[in-house]
């Protein structure tokens, strides 16, 4: 029996592409690798039950700590031991306050362990893990903010712009072993992360990233950016000249 493994359990986008995957592949077990939150338990529960109505055979939690760098290979092997990884969704991150993000040094360092440096460690842990069993599929959650750095979030960005390029070759160093990436870059999603801020163009649903990224993943993509007409806007950004881009402030 396979297992779909999500890193970064409380995710919103993370569970709603697991829902999605459990509707392709019934049967198969969950695994939530979370950081424990003391009074939550029927926050938990509920969301075991959702997943078990979505087709999830068991739902597991495990205690995930993303700044815990040490602890992350050991907690993929042992995670790998006991199941059948044929998915893992890696969805946590932290958004942040932009201003105070690129004027307090500990908040700096804070997003960018998270987002960069512990995403790249679980990226590693996870191909090895995937390339010594000889399958399965990795889905990095990204962000279309990593793809054309701008002004107002350029910290959270730069950040989502080293995970984003580490997981996109990834999955070329991965060709041949049975083992696939995608990378998701969505917009605003209309999750807990962005709760409060600002209304933004284009947000969309967290149910609208999971088709997109179920669909990419059936069709053998490596990339997928949501809403689609991100896609072609990125690449338009990228032929702006810094001296015009650098005059943004959304």
């Amino acid at each position: 029996m396979s297992t779909v493994l999500l890193l970064g359990g409380r995710s919103g986008i993370g569970l709603a592409i697991v829902e999605e995957l459990l509707a392709e592949h019934s049967g198969s077990d969950v695994v939530l690798a979370r950081r424990p939150r003391p009074g939550a338990d029927a926050e938990e529960a509920a969301v075991a039950d959702r997943l078990r109505a979505a087709g999830a055979a068991t739902v597991e939690a495990v205690d995930f700590d993303a700044e815990a760098l040490g602890s992350h290979e050991a907690l993929v092997d042992e995670v790998f031991a006991r199941h059948e990884v044929s998915h893992a969704v890696v969805a946590f991150g932290i958004l942040g306050d932009q201003e105070q993000a690129w004027t307090d040094v500990v908040a700096a360092q804070r997003l960018v362990t998270v987002n960069s440096t512990a995403a790249v460690g679980v990226g590693v842990a996870l191909a090895a893990a995937m390339r010594r069993q000889g399958r399965g599929a990795i889905v990095a959650l990204s962000s279309v903010a990593g793809v054309r750095v701008r002004r107002s979030n350029f910290v959270y960005g730069a950040s989502k712009s080293a995970m984003d390029a580490f997981y996109l070759n990834l999955g070329v160093a991965l060709a041949g072993s049975g083992v696939r990436v995608l990378v998701v870059r969505p917009g605003a999603v209309a999750t807990g992360m962005i709760a409060g801020n600002d209304p933004v163009a284009f947000t969309v649903e967290a149910e609208e990233v999971a088709r997109a990224a179920v669909g990419a993943l059936e069709r053998g993509k490596d990339v997928v950016h949501v809403p689609s007409l991100f896609g072609p806007a990125m690449a338009l950004a990228h032929l702006v000249p810094h001296r015009l881009w650098r005059t943004l402030r959304t």
